[in-house]
């Protein structure tokens, strides 16, 4: 027979039950509050790169990548067709200003010159004979002219008498017309003369001009000649190295054709290539900084060139030093052109932490946490971020690239 349960010992199994569910409740609700901690993300210092938000110049650069190029480089081209007789120079050879590089093959250049001296002088005789001629027209001309003043005056005095013996009556009318008829023969052949005299020397005079102009190309021809013929032992313009020359003796140029190439390796320049979504924050004299070995070189844009190929264009960059010890030819560098400049601002160093200006969100250190803060950051240089908002000076940020953080508004730091 069933009996029924002591209520002393249900008071304790309620207990029990109600403690055990106070407690569980107890330790799930610490669980709840405490679980987030426990699983925070923590990140080792050692591991990771920081910088201090100071003030100072900030300058806003484009970064490009540039090749060290001779300032001076001269090109030297076949003056003529002609054929390689002798190389007196190989490359790497130090030039002295007139020295000889090549040899060329002058005999058709030689026999050019030759006929332009011949229809020179040719010309040159054809114009003393006909100074000559007009010399000889002239004096006969002028012997005739003074003839004929005389018979004029000779006729002038034969009418001057025939009047006077009219006027007396001891002469005849038609005595008096025949002398009047011979003064104005006389005085019409005189002007005829005269004027045969002038335009016989406007006609020399103009072959005579003629002959000059012939005679002046043929001169300018023959010094051209002379000088294709001066140059066909190609010499250097100026003290420098050569850097290229044609290799074999004996082979065929036509005019024009580059048979060398000198330098001047004592002074240099940088031929930088750009994107062309620069273009236009780009000026001649803007300027430019080139890292060298860690050091950086000063200079600005002497040229920026008009054709642009693949979306890539040409700049032209003057070194303020451009015969430093660092420099060299072919030596790739990096090039920093300077678009804008501010004297003081907030300013970070550059890091994997961001790539451009704009709005960016970064990791600033507080205590033993780093908790991320939206940031603005404006003009960047090869060294800065100016910082626009978000950060104040002294705050230290951590410029590592923080990727793989980006989610989490707090890390803890070990």
């Amino acid at each position: 027979m069933d009996r029924p349960i002591d209520a002393d010992y249900r008071n304790r199994k309620l207990i029990k039950r109600v403690s055990i569910g106070f407690t569980g409740a107890v330790l799930l609700f610490v669980l709840l509050a405490w679980a987030p901690r426990w699983v925070r993300p923590s990140l080792a210092k050692s591991r990771i790169r920081t910088a201090v938000v100071d003030v100072g110049a900030v300058e806003a650069t484009i970064t490009s990548s540039g090749t060290v190029v001779p300032e001076f480089e001269q090109v030297l081209s076949s003056p003529i067709d002609s054929r390689i007789l002798k190389i007196l120079k190989r490359p790497g050879s130090q030039l002295k200003r007139g020295d000889a590089i090549m040899e060329l093959d002058v005999s058709q250049a030689t026999l050019e010159l030759n006929k332009l001296n011949q229809q020179l002088a040719i010309k040159q005789n054809q114009q003393a004979q006909r100074k000559l001629e007009l010399e000889n027209t002239l004096l006969k001309l002028q012997s005739l002219l003074g003839i004929k003043r005389l018979d004029l005056k000779s006729f002038q005095l034969q009418l001057t008498q025939q009047r006077k013996l009219w006027d007396a009556r001891l002469t005849s009318e038609g005595q008096l017309r025949h002398a009047e008829v011979q003064e104005e023969t006389a005085q019409t052949e005189l002007k005829q003369l005269e004027e045969e005299i002038v335009n016989a020397g406007r006609a020399t005079q103009s072959q005579l001009d003629g002959l000059v102009l012939e005679i002046k190309t043929l001169e300018q021809e023959r010094d051209e000649a002379q000088r294709q013929l001066d140059l066909a032992t190609t010499r250097a313009d100026r003290d420098g190295v050569l850097t290229w020359v044609v290799t074999e003796e004996g082979s065929s140029v036509h005019k024009g054709e580059v048979i060398a190439r000198t330098a001047d390796l004592s002074s240099f320049r940088v031929e930088a290539k750009i994107s062309d979504v620069h273009a236009g924050r780009l000026s001649v004299n803007l300027p430019v900084k080139i890292k060298v070995d860690e050091e950086f070189l000063e200079g600005s844009i002497s040229s920026i060139l008009p054709t642009i190929k693949d979306g890539i264009m040409t700049l032209l960059v003057a070194l303020e030093q451009k015969s430093s010890k660092l420099l060299r030819a072919n030596l790739r560098v990096d090039v920093y052109i300077v678009t804008d400049h501010k004297d003081r601002a907030l300013r970070i160093k550059r890091g994997p932490f961001a790539n451009s200006e704009g709005d960016h969100e970064v990791f600033v250190i507080r205590g033993d946490m780093a908790v991320k803060v939206p940031v603005r950051l404006g003009i960047a240089s090869f060294e800065n971020f100016e910082v626009v908002k978000g950060l104040i000076q002294g705050d230290e940020v951590i410029i590592s690239d923080m990727t793989d953080y980006l989610r989490m508004k707090e890390i803890k730091l070990d």
